[in-house]
């Protein structure tokens, strides 16, 4: 049996590093691991042009601890009034590598997003024009649709229309949740998803079972165990259209154990030694790399990390179970299993 292996250092395509006093707290979980990270934009006031994205780069590098690599590649939150010129600057530039889509309400600071699809389409189309990325949070907000069928209705209401009318627009369907998701990606050129090493991991029962697991709540919502089974099999099966995007959403314990608890489980402390585990499990160590390592960055068009990591099985790995943020504690996602992959 294997008892180590070595992969290139890997890379998150979904991040959210917050800002401030969390942003110093949560930013050398990731860095420890990770080389690059997706920086998601919906800070208070959303990270909307080139400018935004310029400083908020300055803040994390400066928020780095000494000894520490890590690049942030920095992403623009797409709003009915975002400037396409702004947008082909900035990814001309190289500061920006992505642009993101927020349905207008569908998930944590999401309220500047977009609600009229028509408003955007210039900007769409000069995306398209110089191949800049368009990261989607897949889920409809109609409040008529089941939380638990958003990913499904925004695959066919709009994500599928905003391909066909934006051609030759590069798209990832983040944190994919269903079957569906996958079905869809899987069906599709130009197109990648992120699955969270949490929807590997968790179903809804995790959530509602035996009483409210607020730690296990995020957005997409886990879904039925016949979809985490599919998330597992796509994230395994080495196919290049998946990649790993962990969505670790730090929030304070006060925020999440509340009447109205904030969405997001924080991975990023523990989640290679949770990937291992779910590679194991399925007989797929081998392919922990290309989806860890190696998808992300071809579809990104940048070269995979040339510096490795080294994960070891042996005794039982503790974690931390919180974070100091500074302004309250952090719980960090407990996958319910012993971790036994440690990483060098």
């Amino acid at each position: 049996m294997t008892q180590s292996f070595t992969i290139r250092r890997p890379d998150d395509w979904h991040l959210h590093l917050r800002d401030g006093a969390m942003l110093r707290a949560v930013l050398p979980e990731t860095a420890r691991h990770f080389a690059r990270a997706i920086i998601m934009p919906n800070l208070v006031p959303p990270v909307v042009t080139g400018k935004d994205a310029a400083a908020y780069r300055d803040r994390i590098l400066a928020a780095l601890p000494d000894g520490m690599s890590f690049e942030p590649l920095m992403t623009l939150y797409l709003t009915e009034t975002t400037d396409a010129a702004d947008v082909a600057a900035a990814a001309k530039s190289g500061l920006v590598k992505a642009v993101k889509l927020y349905p207008a309400g569908a998930t944590t600071n999401s309220a500047s997003g977009v609600r009229d699809f028509d408003k955007v389409r210039g900007v769409l189309e000069k995306m398209a024009e110089v191949g800049l990325p368009l990261c989607v949070h897949g889920e409809v907000t109609d409040p008529a649709v089941d939380i638990f069928d958003r990913e499904a209705v925004f695959i066919d209401r709009v994500l599928d229309p905003v391909r066909k009318a934006t051609r030759g627009l590069r798209v990832v369907m983040e944190h994919i949740t269903t079957a569906n998701g996958v079905d869809y990606v899987k069906s599709q050129d130009d197109m990648g998803g992120t699955i969270t090493t949490h929807h590997l991991v968790i179903n809804r029962n995790h959530i509602l079972v035996g009483g409210i697991k607020p730690h296990y709540y995020c957005l997409p919502v886990a879904k039925r165990e016949e979809h985490r089974l599919a998330l597992v099999k796509a994230a395994t099966s080495g196919d290049p259209h998946f990649f790993l995007g962990t969505d670790s959403a730090p929030h304070i314990d006060a925020l999440k154990e509340h009447a109205c608890g904030c969405a997001g489980c924080f991975t990023a402390t523990n989640t290679m030694s949770v990937l291992a585990e779910v590679f194991e499990a399925a007989a797929a160590l081998e392919t922990l790399e290309a989806f860890a390592s190696l998808n992300g960055p071809a579809f990104y068009r940048l070269p995979p990390n040339e510096e490795t990591i080294t994960l070891t099985k042996g005794d039982p790995v503790t974690y931390p179970d919180r974070v100091d943020s500074g302004d309250g504690p952090v719980t960090v996602f407990d996958p319910g299993f012993p971790l036994h992959w440690r990483v060098s």
